[in-house]
């Protein structure tokens, strides 16, 4: 290797390393922060939880590859073209293709390793990460009850509150508590316009001291509307009322615990494949079974069939082979095929979307983890000639350029896959479809760039704006 492509390649390498670094503790910060509510306050010992950030950080490696490669790609071609290292280069006879070279292997290595990530570490990252947080939500649920939605981590209750307000957020506004540990079947439901939660520390309860609501006790047993008329039902005003709720079973709660195995996240692209070959059989018998049904009830095969009567003096028209009393019964009789096939197409719309969109989440993760793979590889011929094209290296304009792409590419990403799983398009083509989007653009630059023709003057639009801050410093200083 000469020695212009190993520098090339290590002046690539030192800014890859540093943005990888950056963008991925972003990225892992971003999702302990989401997950903060979740875990915080319920006595998990910091070993568990740095076990949690290195599964988070295993996830976000895929992630992270594509951003880093685009913004290290900027920042090398930037800082060389803004040195003069790259007219220096081809004065010396070496074209802006020859010089992207080594780059461009260092690139579809990356892809290589990247691909292998998302086939290998990132299903075991997901199935380690999404057990273990599952886990630690169900360790001490009493610290994590969120308003605004039934709280079921405790065992034979149904929580819910509007709002969580005080200095200690332990005060509940408008509470709800079903009560379903009776085993008589008997359901307590308790309502209250306020509320507050009292935990002492080593105490087995969680105590909800309620004002100014109601409480009700009815009989919950499978019995017909009359037997269950004659059932007890209890209902009283209350002031005050206290409620102590048992969560000492809570705190022996296993957090290696491995139950959720079928996620397509924890899957690899071969079984991947196996899952949406199992799922595709079921799926068209489905389909075909409930074609089926409609075809028979709507007496199509009637309707088709040869009629052996001469038809010499029949209409073509139908409605004119019969009397008025016949019409009237035809159309009526018509009306209600119609709207019990209607009905029937409806009753099977849930489960037919609910199949489809199980079938298009396995099959557009399948053509994901591929498409994002040769992103990285798009992405750096986006980057790669934008910085010979801008000449401008370091963290700052690179950064502004890089995050604007890659949001563009996230958006069209996301948006592909909400269509795909809407079956709006196919699975094929969401995957891809912001990869073939932004392959185009890196082929102009590409084109831009060897051909040594610029998109824009860069010092043009900056040079304005540093004048002002030139003048607004020297100004300064006068004063």
């Amino acid at each position: 290797m000469k020695i212009a492509d190993k520098y090339i390649i290590k002046s690539f390498l030192a800014p890859f390393l540093t943005t990888f670094l950056i963008i991925l503790f972003v990225l892992v910060m971003q999702i302990l922060w989401l997950r903060f509510d979740q875990i915080a306050g319920k006595g998990i010992e910091i070993g568990i939880i740095l076990k949690f950030l290195a599964y988070l950080s295993l996830m976000m490696v895929p992630q992270t590859f594509p951003i880093a490669i685009l913004l290290s790609s900027i920042m090398t071609m930037g800082k060389m073209a803004e040195t003069y290292e790259l007219a220096a280069l081809k004065a010396s006879g070496i074209s802006l293709k020859r010089i992207m070279r080594p780059l461009v292997l260092v690139a579809i290595i990356f892809s290589g390793i990247n691909f292998l990530f998302l086939n290998n570490i990132f299903p075991k990252a997901a199935f380690k990460s999404k057990n273990l947080l599952v886990n630690m939500q169900k360790k001490k649920p009493a610290l994590a009850l969120i308003a605004g939605r039934f709280n079921t981590e405790i065992p034979g209750y149904l929580i819910r509150f509007d709002e969580k307000y005080g200095k200690e957020k332990n005060e509940l506004k408008n509470v709800l508590i079903y009560d379903l540990t009776d085993q008589k079947g008997n359901v307590k439901n308790i309502t209250a316009k306020t509320g507050k939660i009292t935990t002492e520390e080593g105490s087995k309860y969680m105590t909800f001291i309620l004002h100014n609501g109601y409480y009700n006790e009815e009989n919950d047993k499978k019995t017909n509307s009359r037997e269950k008329e004659r059932m007890p039902f209890t209902k009283s005003h209350f002031k005050d009322y206290t409620v102590n709720i048992d969560i000492s079973t809570l705190d022996n709660v296993d957090l290696e615990e491995e139950r959720y195995k079928k996620d397509f996240e924890m899957l690899s692209l071969s079984q991947l494949q196996y899952y949406i070959d199992s799922l595709v059989v079921p799926y068209n018998d489905f389909i075909e079974s409930k074609s089926k049904n409609i075809y028979i009830r709507a007496n199509a095969g009637k309707l088709i069939a040869i009629d052996s009567a001469k038809t010499t003096y029949l209409s073509d028209t139908i409605l004119n082979n019969f009397d008025s009393k016949g019409k009237f019964i035809v159309i009526d009789n018509a009306k209600e095929m119609a709207k019990r096939s209607l009905d029937n197409v409806k009753s099977y719309e849930r489960t037919f979307i609910y199949k489809q969109n199980i079938l298009n989440i396995f099959d557009i993760e399948y053509h994901k983890r591929i498409a994002f793979s040769v992103a990285c590889l798009v992405l750096f011929f986006i980057g790669a000639p934008l910085g010979a094209i801008i000449r401008k290296g370091g963290f700052g304009l690179p950064m502004i350029i890089a995050i604007f792409i890659f949001v563009i590419y996230y958006f069209i990403s996301i948006m592909g896959s909400n269509l795909a799983r809407g079956s709006s398009i196919s699975a094929y083509v969401g995957a891809w479809l912001a990869t073939v989007v932004m392959l185009p653009l890196g082929i102009y630059l590409t084109k831009k760039a060897t051909t040594e023709i610029g998109l824009f003057n860069i010092d043009l639009f900056l040079q304005p704006i540093n004048a002002f801050f030139a003048r607004f410093k020297k100004n300064k200083k006068i004063k």
